[in-house]
């Protein structure tokens, strides 16, 4: 038994050793025949780095696919870890640094200079003053992450900072605050192998030339194409399209993990803003090798991906006539301090066709005379279409009518008699301009903006009914466009309360003829006008008809929605249409737009403002085409325009372009387009 027992256990060894001897066999047959190739290569390798590589933002059409974003090429100068010295050699990267100001300035290029410190007129450091978020670029510039200073330190204690952390010594002030702009530029854009920073944009062939031929002077620059972003006319729909700007550290925390880098731009405003996640393209991976010799390879292990390209409702050609009516119209009212709006909606979808504000700017301006359009007391920058709210005036008159009628407080035949001024609950109310009109029923209410038959309509009708129709109508609330704007105010006991007011019944009957606390945009007016046109469907307003995928060209059309649909009766209808088309042939447009070949249907309204002192008023003017069949409503609103009909002229121009100058345009959009 026990020599039974020694063999068995000498056994068990030999094929263990003969295991183990065969496994070694085999990993050294793996290591030097079958992968020599690859553990070779391993074993040359230091170091292999993954360097994004910028995608293209997809591009911005109008409904019939003419361009309004595109991209162009451009050459920008980065700094590259891999060939540049080490963080621990200051003196030799500010001395290539330097190099680079020189030629920079030699040749008239911007460079990066965001540091927020600058010399005033006598010599002294200081903040910088100007700036789109210079609060916010001074407290990240003493951040742990950056200067790591308290946040009461001086710009002097920033300035000796910045000097101290980057080694810079032996230069004038001057150059060494341009110095310490790119050396914090690097350190705030969180400079690596794998991330090589940007340090100026869109420079001349010439200066890239420079860099080509010269790599000792400017070890570690290198030159990259860049796709940049171009306006094909920076005045058309700036508002509309919005701006694109570098992330900032808080959005490059939440989105890294979306593919964003450091040094991307994103959507500030407007479509870009908003179509995002659309228009960004899906970077490309630049792969940097680095062997046991110090050689370099490099090769594109992935090619990016252009942005997705968003087709927009706007019609390039009227959105230009829709601006500059607009412009022609408030300069002829003042060309100081007038201002105003205009948006054109087609009835049955919701989509924009154009929508313009003025004053203006031109987006091929905007990042070099930012600070100058910041501060202009016009507002330039201001989307007064959608952000600007007005008291609507007598354009809200239509919302009371239906309420009424529905509610049967009032019928085709009901009349109140108009004779100019009335007490109402020891109140003194007066008509527009005082004005007599006698007996009135709804119709003629409308053509003649009678306050009177308003105001008894509202008496009888209730708040309650008022508020209830015009929020069917959307007033008061936002429209669901993709851009930013403003939900306005809806007048109502309750909005009066929250405000810390208290609601009378003379607020009842102010709220009838568009005043009291009654504030909406340009944009819920042309959508409330829409609805009223098409029969009472609301449709959520857009910006994006469909949006083109790069990678396979499939088209994702966006689909109208229905937010709200009122049950209004035909004679409702009718009664207010009547109304609203007298307004247009026998009101105060009818001298403009008699001359239309197309017939419409318009209520104008004013609102009474205070300028310096003096009472004047701002003109509203809600119309829809043709009247027979509605297809599109417009509204307007030019500040300080004595009443609604001044509108007339150029919103009667929007229904010549669109139904005369345009024909073959038009057919095509129903047809045959891109779209």
């Amino acid at each position: 038994m026990k020599l039974r027992y020694k063999s068995s256990r000498s056994t068990i060894s030999l094929v263990l050793i003969i295991a183990i001897v065969l496994g070694f066999a085999i990993d050294l047959y793996k290591i030097q025949i079958r992968d020599n190739e690859y553990y070779t290569k391993q074993n040359n390798t230091v170091d292999t780095y993954t360097v994004p590589i910028e995608a293209a933002r997809g591009e911005i059409v109008d409904r019939n696919g003419n361009s309004l974003v595109t991209n162009r090429q451009g050459n920008s100068i980065i700094l590259n870890a891999v060939y540049f010295p080490s963080a621990k050699d200051n003196k030799q990267r500010n001395e290539i640094i330097y190099n680079l100001i020189k030629l920079f300035e030699s040749n008239d290029e911007e460079f990066a200079q965001n540091l927020p410190l600058e010399y005033d007129k006598s010599g002294n450091i200081r903040f910088k003053r100007d700036g789109q978020n210079i609060e916010q670029d001074i407290e990240t510039m003493k951040s742990a992450d950056m200067l790591n200073l308290q946040h009461y330190a001086t710009a002097q204690n920033c300035y000796d900072a910045v000097m101290e952390k980057y080694g810079i010594e032996g230069y004038d002030k001057i150059t060494a605050l341009k110095i310490g702009n790119i050396r914090y530029e690097l350190t705030r854009l969180l400079f690596s192998y794998e991330n090589p920073v940007t340090i100026a944009d869109d420079v001349s062939d010439e200066t890239v030339a420079k860099i080509k031929e010269d790599k000792n002077t400017y070890l570690g620059a290198d030159v990259q194409v860049v796709a940049y972003r171009e306006y094909v006319d920076g005045s058309i729909a700036p508002h509309i399209l919005g701006t694109v700007r570098k992330i900032n550290a808080e959005e490059y925390e939440e989105k890294k993990d979306d593919g964003y880098n450091i040094t991307d731009q994103i959507g500030e405003s407007g479509i870009e803003q908003a179509m995002e996640s659309a228009l960004k393209g899906t970077p490309g991976e630049l792969t940097i090798t680095v062997d046991k010799d110090g050689n370099i390879t490099e090769e594109v292990t992935k090619k990016p991906i252009q942005g997705n390209t968003v087709v927009l409702t706007i019609d390039r050609d009227l959105q230009v006539i829709a601006q500059n009516k607009l412009k022609e119209v408030c300069d002829k009212v003042d060309s100081l301090s007038s201002a105003g709006a205009v948006v054109v909606e087609d009835c049955n979808n919701g989509e924009i066709l154009a929508a313009a504000s003025y004053p203006t700017y031109n987006l091929n301006d905007y990042y070099d005379k930012y600070d100058q359009l910041s501060k202009n007391s016009r507002n330039p920058l201001w989307s007064r279409f959608a952000l600007g709210t007005y008291a609507p005036g007598s354009t809200f008159k239509p919302v009371t009518a239906a309420a009424a009628l529905e509610a049967g407080t009032i019928n085709s035949d009901t009349t109140y008699v108009c004779e100019g001024t009335k007490e109402f609950y020891g109140q003194p109310f007066k008509c527009l301009h005082g004005n007599a009109h006698g007996t009135e029923n709804v119709r003629l209410a409308l053509k003649d903006s009678c306050n009177m038959f308003f105001y008894n309509t509202a008496l009888d009708t209730g708040i309650d009914k008022i508020d209830e129709y015009a929020t069917a109508f959307g007033l008061g609330q936002k429209t669901g466009i993709e851009i930013a704007e403003s939900s306005g105010i809806l007048s109502s006991p309750d909005n009066r309360e929250n405000a810390g007011g208290i609601w009378r019944i003379g607020d009842t009957m102010l709220t009838a003829i568009g005043m009291s606390d009654n504030l909406f945009t340009p944009l819920q007016l042309a959508n409330y006008c829409s609805t009223l046109a098409n029969g009472g469907t609301r449709y959520e307003v857009h910006l994006v008809k469909s949006v083109i995928e790069a990678s396979s060209g499939i088209v994702n059309d966006k689909n109208k929605n229905a937010v709200d649909t009122m049950d209004l009766s035909q004679n409702t209808l009718d009664n207010i249409y009547q109304g609203m088309r007298m307004v247009a042939t026998s009101g105060g447009p009818s001298l403009i737009y008699d001359q239309l070949s197309t017939n419409v249907a318009c209520k104008t309204g004013t609102s009474e403002v205070i300028v310096n002192g003096i009472k004047r008023n701002n003109g509203f003017l809600i119309t829809y085409a043709p009247y027979e069949k509605p297809e599109i409503a417009i509204s307007s609103v030019v500040e300080l325009a004595g009443s609604g009909s001044e509108t007339a002229e150029m919103t009667a121009e929007i229904i010549k372009y669109w139904y005369q100058n345009n024909t073959d345009a038009k057919n095509n959009q129903k047809t045959g387009t891109l779209l």
